[in-house]
């Protein structure tokens, strides 16, 4: 074997290994951020806790940016969280789903996203720790042309980081 041939398959072998690696990047095998310390979703004080227990996301009616009741109900449990854990801050992002065009659902996905910011302000969560961000309908969670999709991609999504509001 030439020296040429022999650097390609270690190289080959190389780029394969680390593409069958799901945690090379930081992110584990269902893509979620290793890197940022989300810890256990057995401690109260965690992130993974936040997400999973309390509930990151509120959904919404078609075309409205109303909370409902479920909504409000899962944002009285974030405003406890944070106002518990103050050393978090929180980046709201506000979704619409593939219904209608791009700027309309900008638009809506940030009235989303500031009615779930004005609802944890007024339960005591300190407006500087909070930001807000819409994404319109530039990141379904579900594709299809269906309701049962359609009503997922209609949500705001609580995301806690710890340090300063990016």
């Amino acid at each position: 074997m030439n020296i040429l041939y022999k650097f390609l398959l270690i190289g080959t072998v190389l780029i394969v290994s680390a593409c069958s690696n799901s945690n090379l990047f930081g992110r584990g095998a269902d893509g979620s951020d290793l890197i940022s310390g989300a810890g256990d979703v057995s401690d109260p004080r965690s992130p993974a806790y936040f997400q999973q227990t309390v509930g990151d996301r509120v959904l919404f009616v078609v075309d409205q940016s109303t909370l409902t009741t479920e909504g409000r109900a899962i944002l009285d449990g974030q405003a406890d969280w944070l106002n518990t854990n103050t050393e978090f801050n929180a980046l709201i992002e506000g979704h619409a789903d593939e219904q209608g065009t791009r700027d309309y659902n900008l638009a809506l996905g940030g009235r989303r996203a500031n009615a779930v910011q004005e609802y944890l302000v007024s339960r005591g969560v300190a407006e500087t720790r909070l930001r807000i961000v819409s994404f319109g309908k530039e990141r379904p969670i579900e594709i299809c042309s269906e309701e049962a999709c359609y009503a997922k991609n209609r949500r705001a999504v609580t995301v806690v980081s710890a340090g300063p509001v990016s």
